[in-house]
């Protein structure tokens, strides 16, 4: 398992640090205005992503272990189409979605929902490396086709960079679907007793839960990009947008070890076990979140301003040292909400996720007009902060985990050489 977490992250750094170039260029072509545009149309087809999530998401990897694979194949590509007109004709009445960028919209949250299945599958198959090989194909060829279209096509506009991204989550469905072929030809063995209608109902009321989950934690994370649209433009969005993804650069720690935690959680009944590998996890990675996050932290501004991006993004380091406390809480929560996932227990993920909602929609609307941008990123530090201790308090409460458990131990560190050391 600790092999298959180094790799993960091993594959989600590499497409960091060429996101972050791209960041960089994005901010040289593009400039505030339109990191602003393409930060908002992406956080809109995201959200659409994630109301996807119903049967596109977490629900593939838990439903995989009990039905066989064409029962939560369907149902996912029927959902990916079905989820995105509904989510985006609900952005479209409430004036989200940018216009003149509906269609595309919509056929972004399509192709990158039915990515996001086809990888749960392959997943759900213990095909980590399959896994990570769709991700790390992904952002490479992003990476590459968008320096094509901004250095050699000569498109830099926002179309433009709309355009590569369209043609790269085109290409890792065509990739991701060719390595989910062989899986759905296998003959496989599992014992169906429900009919497939019977198990479609199940695994909705299942991924309502989960849905509702990753929605609510969606909008906990991208509501204030609206909320700043509104008070002082697309400007000042790709401010926002800019500081806000080089600190969650730090997620793709917490992610890499959620989805693995995620798939030997939902495996076994044992309490005792899904509480070991959880408590393990989540100090070693809350610590990992931590070191990170404080080198990011320390750049200095000037760095930013005079080399990285350009001088139309001063303030990004305060926008950073905002988020950084709630950057590193959110991460650390996922591993916790993960296990109510895997365990069963969505409910309580999705209390979580809800309970963020209503605290960063209560302190936007106090520390956004005060402070702008900068009220902003304090938002989201709070509303992440306060989901970390909701899920500390009922996690703690479920499992009978003490808080002398919850800090790191010798023995912690010990396991984890071991593991590391162990051969393949």
């Amino acid at each position: 398992m600790f092999r298959d977490i180094i790799n993960t992250i091993g594959a989600r750094y590499l497409v960091a640090f060429l996101n972050l170039l791209l960041i960089f260029i994005n901010s040289k072509v593009l400039g505030r205005e339109g990191m602003g545009m393409i930060g908002v149309i992406y956080a809109s087809a995201n959200l659409a992503v994630i109301f996807n999530s119903i049967l596109c998401g977490n629900t593939i990897i838990y439903f995989m272990n009990r039905y066989n694979l064409r029962y939560v194949f369907y149902p996912a590509y029927g959902w990916a189409f079905a989820g995105s007109v509904v989510s985006c004709a609900v952005m479209y009445v409430f004036h989200m979605l940018p216009a003149g960028y509906e269609c595309i919209i919509f056929a972004l949250a399509a192709l990158i929902s039915l990515v996001t299945a086809h990888s749960q599958m392959i997943l759900g198959k213990d095909n980590v490396k399959g896994f990570n090989r769709v991700f790390i194909f992904q952002g490479v060829l992003t990476f590459l086709l968008l320096s094509g279209i901004y250095f050699i096509a000569g498109h830099r506009h926002v179309w433009g960079y709309l355009a590569g991204l369209f043609i790269a989550s085109l290409s890792a469905y065509l990739y991701s679907l060719l390595l989910l072929i062989p899986h759905l030809r296998k003959k496989e063995n599992h014992p169906v007793h429900l009919s497939f209608f019977k198990a479609l109902k199940t695994m909705f009321v299942y991924g309502i839960w989960s849905g509702a989950d990753n929605l609510a934690e969606g909008l906990a994370t991208r509501l204030n990009y609206f909320l700043v649209k509104s008070a002082g433009g697309y400007g000042s969005v790709g401010l926002l947008d800019s500081g806000t993804k080089m600190s969650e650069s730090v997620w793709h720690i917490s992610n890499s070890v959620s989805y693995i935690e995620y798939n030997s959680v939902s495996k076994t009944t044992d309490r005792e076990e899904q509480k070991r590998v959880t408590l393990q996890l989540f100090k070693l990675t809350y610590c990992a979140l931590a070191a990170v996050m404080a080198v990011i932290a320390c750049v200095p501004e000037w760095i930013f301003t005079e080399y990285l991006l350009t001088p139309e993004f001063a303030g990004i380091r305060k926008i950073i040292l905002g988020l950084s406390p709630g950057i590193v809480a959110l991460g650390g929560n996922r591993i916790l909400s993960h296990y109510f996932i895997g365990s069963g227990k969505i409910r309580y993920s999705t209390f979580c996720s809800l309970f963020g909602l209503v605290v960063l929609w209560i302190a936007g609307f106090v520390l956004i007009p005060a402070f702008g941008v900068f009220g902003a990123a304090l938002t989201s530090g709070i509303a992440y902060t306060g989901m970390l201790i909701f899920s500390l308090v009922v996690f703690m409460k479920q499992t009978g985990t003490t808080i002398p458990e919850l800090i790191p131990s010798k023995n912690d560190w010990e396991v984890l050489r071991k593991k590391l050391q162990r051969p393949k």
